[in-house]
């Protein structure tokens, strides 16, 4: 046991002598190429020697063959994956520190890296400075630790030792509000959602009373503000700091202090600097930057007890801010998108109703009796928007319809209804495209389906047909009843309204019928 201690030491000894010597050689492990090209070129630059390998296999062999000082691992990875390599690292010499990089940190994650021997997490994207740092840090823990082994007494190895398992604690639990950071941020799924929930996250991550989101316009020299929270475990506060108007001009005028020099601000011990108002302890003004232009900025506030913001709170805030940031540009580049698909394929309505004037218009009107009677149904908000948009596309399909057949005056023959029946499929191959839209597909494709499987072209019945399909369906038999076509004219509204109920639990879904009738009788649907 004494020979096998010994000999440690001996091992760590001329590592310590190596890691002050020599150039510092570290081996970073991606399987995206790209990734690793830039990172090998400036850590070389840096005066780095660098070896690279795309994954946990190579580099093994590498290990068996070069001296490396350090490794920077991705966890996911085909063939061996950043954890397995890190494991077999911390069994064959345990001195190489190990650095994880991920896109995607969690609980689990952390706590099986820990085990693993990990001495540090990067989250992806990676800043290359942020990265420099993180191995010159771990570079002198590595030396220090080394030095404490052959220099200090054991009474000094064990406070260490607690010291770096509070650490390891508050790693976690840091780790842990990163993760809650990146997941609470990134689920937001419009981005006016994204300044309130700034605002409640900046309460539950730190020990704030107060905080508030404020927008910057360029054409107005004061901030605007359009996002609070307050803590509600605290006593409200008092009504000078509400609608004070020397109070808020000293804000604004702090807060646009804060857009001009694009630099976070922490006062964790006010008194009574840059005119903020005694009666805040502690501040934090975040600028959030789009494209290196601030658009907003966050501020958080405590007003009572003895809780100041410290570095950790203002890391946790500017990291949030980061994160908002790339989800709003993200957000606004969908609804962009979003916006032209919804154009062109309108156009495309338009084309196809601009060939039959007796159904010009049809869609819109399908459109807003869907969402009536979705809204009656007590569909979220999310399913209306779906409604509106499927409604103003479900005959879509028939663009890829002759017109000799589209727009027959008289009765169809069988053949030439086979046709017709093929516009659910052509509309649905048409959205089906835009992988986004899988909602959307469904109710074009299944919006010619009867609840008692007699309809086209799947033959689904009852629950098995999408739900707010059902509800387009008795929305265009409705307006298809009550508008002119080329092969009839409209029909009376009690005929239609006859047609319609005794459909329920044949053509129509009964309790939708039951929906349509309410706001029929409540004079909500007119026919045109």
């Amino acid at each position: 046991m004494r020979q096998t201690a010994t000999s440690e030491r001996y091992k760590l000894a001329f590592l310590y002598m190596d890691s002050k010597d020599e150039t510092s050689t570290i081996l970073f492990v991606d399987d995206e190429k790209n990734i690793l090209e830039v990172i090998t070129e400036y850590f070389q630059y840096k005066g780095y020697n660098v070896i690279a390998a795309s994954n946990g296999l190579e580099a093994i062999r590498i290990l068996q063959e070069t001296k490396i000082d350090c490794c920077v691992t991705d966890i996911n990875m085909p063939e061996m994956n950043g954890l397995e390599l890190a494991e077999h690292i911390r069994k064959k010499d345990n001195t190489i520190p190990v650095i994880i990089m991920t896109g995607y940190p969690s609980l689990d994650n952390i706590i099986e890296t820990l085990k693993n021997g990990v001495v540090d997490f990067l989250i992806k994207p990676v800043n290359l400075k942020q990265m420099e740092v993180c191995i010159q840090s771990v570079f002198r823990e590595r030396r220090l630790f080394v030095e404490n082994i052959l220099l200090k007494k054991e009474i000094e190895d064990k406070e260490r030792l607690e010291r770096l398992n509070r650490e390891l604690i508050y790693k976690v639990k840091e780790l842990h509000n990163l993760n809650k950071i990146m997941n609470d941020v990134s689920l937001i799924g419009k981005s006016a959602d994204v300044y309130q929930q700034m605002a409640d996250m900046a309460i539950a991550l730190t020990y704030a009373d107060g905080s508030k989101f404020y927008v910057i316009n360029e054409t107005e020299d004061r901030p605007f503000e359009i996002a609070s929270a307050e803590n509600k475990t605290v006593s409200s506060p008092d009504q000078s700091d509400g609608g004070h108007t020397g109070y808020d001009e000293a804000i604004e005028k702090l807060v646009m202090e804060i857009v001009s020099d694009e630099i976070p601000l922490l006062i964790s011990d006010n008194k009574g600097s840059r005119g903020i108002p005694l009666d805040i302890r502690s501040i934090m003004i975040i600028p959030l930057k789009i494209q290196d232009k601030v658009f907003g900025v966050l501020t958080a506030f405590i007003k009572k007890g003895d809780n100041h913001f410290t570095d950790k709170e203002l890391y946790y805030l500017s990291f949030m801010s980061q994160r908002a940031a790339y989800t709003i540009e993200n957000l606004a580049l969908y609804e962009h998108i979003n916006r032209g698909l919804i154009t062109t394929l309108r156009s495309f309505v338009k084309v196809i109703e601009a060939r039959d004037p007796y159904t010009e218009q049809h869609s819109s009107r399908v459109t807003k009796l869907s969402i009536l009677i979705g809204k009656k149904m007590g569909c979220s908000s999310e399913e209306v928007d779906i409604l509106n948009i499927a409604g103003l596309l479900h005959d879509i399909g028939k663009i890829g319809i002759r017109d000799n057949i589209l727009l027959k005056p008289g009765r169809l023959t069988d053949e030439e209804f086979e046709k017709i029946k093929e516009h659910p499929i052509i509309g649905s191959n048409i959205v089906e495209q835009l992988v986004m839209w899988e909602e959307h597909r469904k109710i074009i494709r299944h919006h010619h389906e009867r609840y008692d499987g007699e309809g086209y072209p799947d033959g689904l019945k009852k629950d098995e047909i999408p739900y707010l399909a059902r509800i387009v369906s008795l929305a265009d038999a409705f307006d298809a009843m009550a508008s002119d076509r080329a092969y009839r004219k409209k029909m009376e509204t009690e005929k239609i309204i006859q047609i319609i109920t005794r459909g329920a639990g044949t053509q129509f879904d009964p309790e939708i019928v039951d929906a349509f009738m309410a706001l029929y009788n409540e004079g909500k649907i007119l026919t045109q």
